[in-house]
């Protein structure tokens, strides 16, 4: 059903009351999944909002909804619990029950009762946007911890199967221990490089679980039948140590001894995969930027089990920054529950490279995921859609993304006068734009000049302008003479298919034009731009004929919610007169349907992605209108994707306003942070 807007105060606690459980504490608010272990667009597991009350039988789910095996069980005084993920509960053990749930922009934490002790579960995806090392490390770690109480006998146990290696029936795996880190890797079998199953997995590399023990634990480890190996601990308390030969029903697992213990005691596992190969960047193959510093995997995730300390408290002052920057932004915490839900979509979406046979990370790359949408990679439009995050918090990564674009338009691979659509159809292959591709001329010649302006102007460095110098200019003047008469063409909202005149196609050729002004000092180009602005605008080229609202095509209804003057205000170009933004912030609430704007009249969804432009540029009570809608679709409770940006804002057929569609997990969500970047550019650790 429907939920009505609540009132908030500093911190919510939505109650859901399983049967005959307690209450759960939901904080800030209960979103449609939350994110467990997101780091890459191969390590990327969730659990949705609505499974938490049974979080002891309901599995973790790959981004794309197929469930992954990932256990956690505890013994209190020789009682068995399953905490998590435990489907098919063994004879004897009793579940775990959920008290409270929170997540903030980097951790996701539960606290569950067994027994007579509480135990939390802390997920936590490092996000740490200018330490490389760090974030390019694709480990997530997991925490048990159990509260302090009255002294009992306490194990833990954790286990994972082949599910995460994408071929969960046909795999292999090895144990291996570096000092006191046990560490298992997974591997899939006779499969290709670069290659992926239906799910968007990798069906190549290793997924890898490991721990070590804490200074109260004794550990103990196993592999071999999922049944027979937790038997073992329910019953015994360890592990006998014993690694057997994978089968289909296998799991590698760690168990963890306490003793008998009244006090706080903690213990960390580490899961991941890792790629040797990750991408292939036009037939030169790219690893992880981590590997110049630790080449072996084992190396890599006892270091990141080293970090643990480091990354735990870099995450208090980035989550109490991440909630900072949504209130001050907006004068709500509100704002702050959608950027901390976006952050680790976001980063998850994207891997740092640098290249296999050097590893000079003089030469780092980044390559993003167009993920559940078309799989493409580097897609310049996604990017853009993406860039407002690291404007504020890693305006370097908008250097790292563009880069590998700039050199393969600038070789003899690609030909056309305007800029790329994206690097290649299937992540990771960045091995070209294929012949039958889409093209979007104008969005993304514009997109490649706003994008390094919005570098520079939060970096202070020109060099990214200075080393693509003549392309930029070849796409200002395709923009020039292109960009006010768009022909039919795909815009960056591709479902909209193929049209001719798009006023917002028109609108970024303007902003384009003003903004290579701006980077090349060449005020013609900025005086084109004003006078496309002029046509559009003052002259009603793309308005109804009162000026109230735009139009989706010149002189053609409907409206259309218009976002691409965003920059306008981002980068003080002045192109548009102040009664532009007047007159939308008018105009979208009389339009809006049951749960939001639509992207434009003739269509029942809309995007938070543009929604969130929009907010920024509008003000007082359409902005507070426009973010209400966007935090009560988190928390509306008929979704169970990760965070997807599209939506249908009206029931119709099959669906209800509030409804996700289509779209899970895409990193497109750093266009929240659009109204975040208005109050400045790099805030990172920054007073």
């Amino acid at each position: 059903m429907m939920w009505h807007r609540a009132i908030r105060a500093c911190v919510v606690a939505v109650a859901y009351f399983a049967s005959g459980a307690d209450a759960i504490t939901y904080t800030p608010l209960k979103p449609p999944s939350y994110p467990l272990a997101v780091r890459s667009p191969y390590l990327s597991a969730w659990i949705p909002g609505n499974d938490v009350a049974s979080l002891s039988s309901h599995n973790a789910q790959f981004w794309d909804g197929n469930k992954l095996i990932w256990s956690v069980i505890a013994r209190v005084d020789d009682v068995a619990y399953n905490l998590f993920g435990v489907a098919f509960p063994p004879n004897g053990t009793q579940s775990a029950i959920v008290t409270q749930a929170t997540y903030t922009s980097s951790h996701t934490t539960f606290t569950v009762t067994a027994g007579s002790r509480d135990f939390t579960l802390d997920f936590f995806s490092p996000v740490s946007p200018k330490n490389h090392l760090r974030q390019s490390l694709p480990f997530s770690y997991l925490t048990v911890t159990l509260a302090a109480g009255d002294p009992r006998s306490v194990q833990i146990y954790s286990d994972i199967d082949a599910s995460w290696t994408g071929q969960p029936g046909h795999a292999s795996w090895n144990f291996s221990t570096s000092g006191s880190t046990s560490v298992f890797e997974i591997e899939a079998v006779d499969t290709a490089t670069f290659s992926e199953n239906d799910h968007g997995q990798a069906l190549w590399g290793s997924a890898v679980y490991a721990s070590r023990p804490s200074n109260s634990s004794l550990l103990s480890t196993a592999s071999g039948p999922s049944l027979s190996t937790r038997e073992s601990f329910i019953h015994g308390g360890n592990l006998n140590n014993q690694h057997a030969e994978w089968s289909s029903t296998g799991v590698v697992a760690f168990a963890h001894d306490l003793g008998t213990t009244a006090d706080v005691s903690a213990v960390t596992f580490a899961i991941g995969h890792v790629r040797k190969e990750s991408i292939d960047f036009l037939g030169q193959t790219q690893t992880g930027y981590y590997r110049a510093m630790y080449p072996e995997t084992v190396d890599a995730v006892s270091y990141f089990l080293d970090d643990y300390e480091g990354a735990n408290a870099e995450s208090v002052q980035f989550d109490q920054l991440i909630q900072d920057t949504g209130a001050y932004s907006y004068g709500s915490n509100d704002y702050s529950d959608i950027l901390a839900l976006s952050v680790r979509q976001v980063y998850g979406g994207i891997e740092m490279t640098i290249p296999n046979d050097s590893l000079d990370t003089g030469k780092a790359r980044a390559f993003i995921k167009e993920i559940s949408s078309d799989g493409n990679i580097n897609t310049v439009d996604v990017i853009y859609a993406t860039f407002p995050i690291f404007y504020v918090l890693s305006p370097e990564f908008i250097k790292l993304l563009l880069t590998p674009v700039f050199d393969y338009m600038g070789s003899s691979a690609y030909t056309k006068s305007y800029a790329v659509h994206e690097l290649g159809a299937n992540y990771p292959n960045a091995t070209g734009h294929p012949s039958d591709g889409e093209e979007m001329p104008i969005e993304e010649s514009g997109n490649m000049v706003l994008l390094t302006y919005a570098y520079q102007i939060a970096t202070g460095n020109t060099d990214l302008a200075d080393t693509y110098s003549a392309q930029l200019k070849q796409y200002a003047d395709y923009l020039f003479e292109n960009g006010l008469y768009p022909s039919s063409q795909l815009s960056l909202n591709d479902a909209l298919g193929e049209l001719a005149n798009q006023t917002n196609l028109a609108v970024k050729a303007a902003v384009g034009l003003a903004t290579y002004g701006a980077l090349s000092g060449q005020s013609n180009y900025t005086t084109a731009g004003k006078d496309f602005a002029k046509q559009i605008w003052t002259d009603r080229l793309g308005t109804d004929a009162n000026g109230t609202h735009f139009l989706i095509q010149y002189g053609t209804d409907p409206w259309f919610l218009m976002y691409n003057h965003y920059a306008d205000l981002l980068f003080n170009l002045d192109l548009f007169p102040q009664d532009v933004y007047d007159a939308t912030a008018q105009f979208y609430p009389t339009v809006r349907q049951q749960a939001g704007v639509p992207l434009d009249g003739a269509i029942g969804w809309g995007q938070t992605n543009w929604q969130s432009f929009v907010a920024a540029t509008v003000g007082g009570p359409t902005r507070k209108m426009l973010i209400g809608d966007l935090r009560d679709y988190m928390a509306n409770g008929l979704n169970s994707a990760p965070f997807s940006d599209r939506y249908w804002v009206q029931d119709g057929d099959g669906f209800v306003a509030g409804q996700e569609f289509v779209f899970r997990a895409r990193p497109t969500l750093g266009s929240h942070f659009a109204l975040a970047a208005l109050a400045g550019a790099d805030i990172l650790f920054q007073e």
